[in-house]
């Protein structure tokens, strides 16, 4: 199951750069990524409800991890385009307050269901058994309406949600982005950096800043792509490149054991002087 799952999410993450190359204009790429999204989803659901699950366990681990990955892209980009196709003509204060409002409709997301948000951001799993397993939804715990309508055979009471968390992170960084880039225009941001380390330099120092908790509790993609943007690179599928580095056999940290040490002999040759 999870090898099967993980296929099919590195094809969708190259079939989705490929998009990102092929369409300049946000609407036409979300309008062409929810469609290949969700062919992924159905095939991805019929694999689902074939095989089913061994144990209990490989459920939890499919509604509370793996589906919400690719269910995240699809709330991503389907929110992209309703962003772009109301976005309003006119100055720039326009833009910005339209942007504002949209960010303000994520922190209420956060503020309603902020107690689910410490529950999935701490790793917390003593109620996995009633948000992650089909069927044993539990009305007292925060349930959204459409629950009742989706289709059980695929959803749990949350998997949604965790959906929703992981795309709200992706959406605050692609308005944030929109933000930036209007002050570029109006002459506020004169300032272009570009990383020229490898990617998986950059990708080493991202898991170190998240795991450290450098940015609070933002999302590993949500610190990738504010990098990305903020140092003009595509790091690609960087969880495959941060599985090399975890297949390391010496020197694990090689890029930030560099950093260390170029930092020392910075201060050395200071003290020097």
């Amino acid at each position: 199951m999870h090898k099967f799952y993980k296929d099919k999410l590195r094809e969708l993450d190259n079939r989705l750069e490929e998009l990102k190359v092929e369409f300049d204009e946000p609407i036409q790429l979300a309008e062409t990524a929810v469609n290949l999204i969700l062919s992924y989803l159905k095939d991805i659901k019929l694999y689902v409800l074939g095989k089913g699950f061994d144990e209990e366990k490989d459920e939890i681990i499919f509604f509370k991890k793996l589906k919400p990955n690719i269910v995240a892209k699809l709330i991503f980009y389907n929110a992209i385009y309703k962003i772009e196709t109301r976005k309003p003509y006119g100055s720039g204060k326009n833009i910005k307050k339209y942007i504002d409002i949209e960010l303000n409709k994520l922190k209420r997301f956060f503020d309603n269901n902020l107690e689910f948000y410490k529950y999935y951001r701490t790793n917390s799993t003593y109620l996995d058994h009633k948000y992650f397993l089909r069927g044993k939804y539990d009305i007292k715990l925060s349930l959204d309406t459409f629950y009742f309508e989706a289709d059980h055979s695929f959803s749990t009471s949350h998997d949604y949600k965790v959906a929703k968390i992981i795309a709200n992170d992706l959406i605050q960084v692609y308005l944030e982005d929109q933000l930036n880039l209007g002050h570029q225009k109006n002459g506020y941001d004169r300032y272009s950096l570009n990383w020229t380390e490898s990617k998986t330099a950059l990708t080493e120092l991202i898991y170190a800043l998240h795991s450290q908790g450098a940015f609070g509790n933002s999302d590993i993609v949500a610190i990738a792509k504010t990098f990305e943007s903020t140092f003009n690179i595509s790091l690609g599928d960087f969880y495959h490149t941060f599985m090399e580095l975890k297949s390391r056999k010496i020197n694990r940290t090689k890029f930030l054991d560099s950093l260390r040490d170029a930092l020392i002999r910075k201060m050395e040759e200071q003290d020097e002087i």
